[in-house]
């Protein structure tokens, strides 16, 4: 049958965060994300996920 693929909202994208997130995005799911440091994020993550500002961003943009 069909998949349903979650809204996920993940905090940290440094050397461990950053493939653990490109797995999530890999496997479909629509990936809203936050890091304390403004880090340059690889194209393929930039282009597919929604990265906030702010983590009091994440609840608001990740609920249903």
């Amino acid at each position: 049958g069909a998949t349903t693929m979650s809204k996920v909202g993940f905090v940290g994208l440094g050397i461990m965060g950053a493939p653990m997130a490109g797995h999530l995005l890999a496997a479909g799911h629509q990936l809203f994300a936050h890091d304390l440091r403004p880090v340059p994020q690889p194209p393929s993550m930039s282009a597919s996920a929604t990265i906030a500002r702010r983590i009091t961003d994440l609840p608001a943009r990740g609920a249903p």
